[in-house]
């Protein structure tokens, strides 16, 4: 074995160390995934998603190259390893990985403009004395035009630094709100450490 001293780079994370706890992010990965689709130069966004746009398999809108789409949806995925604010938006956009159009393919772009802007994200671990963990879950009910199933997620924090984190579509079409909601939490508790 040999010992490399504090460790600074693992798996495409970069990992900062210092007295105040760890700083964990992906910015070299996010440039590279800025580069290899050509948005380097585009502009910066504030949000991930519009939450105005639904997004359907069966738009009328023209298909569109889907090796590319499923490629920048791979991208994304491991970017989410330490970006949960993207979450949502990948989940959502993943779904349409064998029927992507020109709309599903803006969603995405809109995505990495957002990425562009949020670089500097990630996730910090910070010392502490006190431990608190504390679970936050969400929904949107109804929100998938082709089936009505409502996405929810949920995320795990302890002293600061979120651990645990998920978004998906829920395997049952919910009724009312306090239906959606009452399943999203079930499933939250179930993940509690």
């Amino acid at each position: 074995m040999t010992d490399l001293g504090t460790m600074s780079y693992f798996l495409g994370m970069e990992i900062k160390q210092d007295q105040q706890g760890i700083f964990i992010n992906q910015k070299k990965y996010a440039k590279e995934i800025l580069n290899r689709f050509g948005m380097e130069g585009s502009k910066a966004i504030a949000t991930p998603m519009n939450q105005k746009e639904k997004l359907s398999k069966n738009d009328a809108v023209e298909k569109d190259d889907e090796g590319i789409y499923r490629s920048l949806i791979g991208y994304l995925m491991h970017l989410t390893t330490t970006r949960p604010d993207i979450l949502y938006a990948v989940s959502v956009l993943s779904r349409f990985l064998h029927c992507a159009t020109l709309n599903h393919y803006k969603a995405v772009k809109r995505v990495i403009r957002y990425i562009k802007g949020t670089l500097d994200y990630g996730i910090r671990y910070k010392r502490n004395q006190v431990f608190k963990l504390e679970g936050c879950s969400d929904l949107e009910w109804g929100g998938s035009l082709d089936d009505m199933k409502s996405t929810f997620g949920y995320c795990f924090i302890l002293s600061f630094g979120v651990f645990s984190w998920s978004s998906k579509k829920q395997e049952v079409v919910a009724q009312s709100t306090t239906e959606t909601e009452s399943i999203a939490a079930n499933t939250a508790v179930k993940q509690a450490p």
